[in-house]
C-alpha cells in the first residue's frame, strides 16, 4: 500500500503518521520540518513543495493507493487577511490533488474539513466548503476511488491555537486577549480526531461529510479553568475579529451553544 499524506508536518499528521501502515510519501512546503520528519521516520519519502503547484502534485500522487489530505491554511484571522493564500492552499491545492486522483485512481481519498464549512462566515470556511463540493464532483466522475470527507471542530492544543498562546502569556504575567467569553466552540483531542479518520474510511458510504458528535466549550469557561490553575490574570475582550461565528455547527442542526459542554474540571484536565 502506497500512502500519500499532504500537510505532513502539521499537528494532526504528527499523530496520524505512526498509525499508517504501508509505504508512506509525504508532501509539505516546510522544508525544515520535513527534514526533521525524515530523521524521525527514515523510511518515508519526502517531497518539498506546495500542493497549489501542479508539478509537485503530479510527482506526489504518482502510484498512490491512499491519500490523506491534511494540508490547509486554517487560521481564521490569517485567512481573512490573506485570502489569496488560503484559496491557493485550500481550494487550488485540493483541486490539483483531485485532478490527479482521476488519473491515478487511488483506492481512498480522504480530506479533513471543518465545522466552519457548515456555516460559512469567512474565507477559511468558504474554502473548505468549496473543497467539500470539489470532492463530491470528483466522486461523480471517478467511482473507482472512495472519496471521503471528515468534518469536525477544533483540535485541542493544535499548532497556533489560542490555548498554546494563552498559557505562555499567563506564565509571563502578560494576560490574554479573548474575542468573546460567550463564544462556544467544538473541541476534542488529537487522538479522537485521528480515530475519526479511520472510522470514516470504515463506515462512511460516500463523500457526504462524516460528522461526529462533539462536546463544546464556552470560551469564558476556559478562562475560568486557567484561573483555577494559574491564579488571576488580566483578560482583555477584543470582540469578533471577522470571519468568526458566535457558535459553530457541524450540520446546521446541532450548534456548539446547545450541545453537551466540557465542565471546568474536564477543561482543567485537558490543559
Amino acid at each position: 500500500m502506497k500512502i500519500l499524506v499532504s500537510g505532513a508536518t502539521g499537528f494532526l499528521a504528527e499523530s496520524l503518521l505512526p498509525r499508517l501502515k504501508g509505504d508512506i510519501r509525504v508532501v509539505d512546503r516546510n522544508e525544515g520540518k520535513l527534514i526533521k520528519l525524515k530523521q524521525k521516520y527514515p523510511d518515508i519519502e519526502i517531497i518539498t513543495g506546495d500542493i497549489s503547484q501542479e508539478w509537485i502534485v503530479k510527482k506526489a500522487m504518482k502510484g498512490i493507493d491512499e491519500v490523506y489530505h491534511l494540508a490547509a491554511m486554517k487560521h481564521v484571522d490569517l485567512a481573512e487577511k490573506q485570502p489569496f493564500e488560503c484559496i491557493q492552499s485550500n481550494v487550488i491545492g485540493t483541486l490539483n490533488l483531485l485532478v490527479e486522483s482521476l488519473n491515478e485512481r487511488p483506492k481512498t481519498f480522504i480530506m479533513i474539513s471543518t465545522d466552519k464549512a457548515a456555516q460559512v462566515n469567512g474565507v477559511y470556511g468558504a474554502t473548505k466548503f468549496l473543497g467539500e463540493k470539489l470532492i463530491k464532483e470528483a466522486e461523480m466522475i471517478n467511482q473507482e476511488t472512495k472519496y471521503r470527507v471528515v468534518r469536525y471542530g477544533n483540535v485541542w492544543k493544535s499548532t497556533g491555537s489560542f490555548i498554546t498562546k494563552w498559557i505562555p502569556n499567563i506564565k509571563k504575567g502578560e494576560g490574554i486577549k479573548i474575542t468573546d467569553p460567550d463564544m462556544t466552540r467544538f473541541f476534542w483531542t488529537v487522538d479522537e480526531a485521528v480515530d475519526l479518520i479511520f472510522e470514516c474510511i470504515a463506515k462512511a458510504k460516500d463523500s457526504t461529510p462524516y460528522i461526529p458528535r462533539m462536546k463544546a466549550m464556552r470560551m469564558g469557561d476556559i478562562v475560568i479553568a486557567l484561573k483555577e490553575m494559574y491564579g488571576d490574570f488580566k483578560v482583555e475582550t477584543i470582540g469578533n475579529r471577522g470571519g468568526e461565528n458566535q457558535s459553530e455547527t457541524m450540520d446546521g442542526i446541532l450548534f456548539s451553544d446547545n450541545v453537551e459542554r466540557y465542565s471546568i474540571k474536564e477543561i482543567m484536565e485537558l490543559i
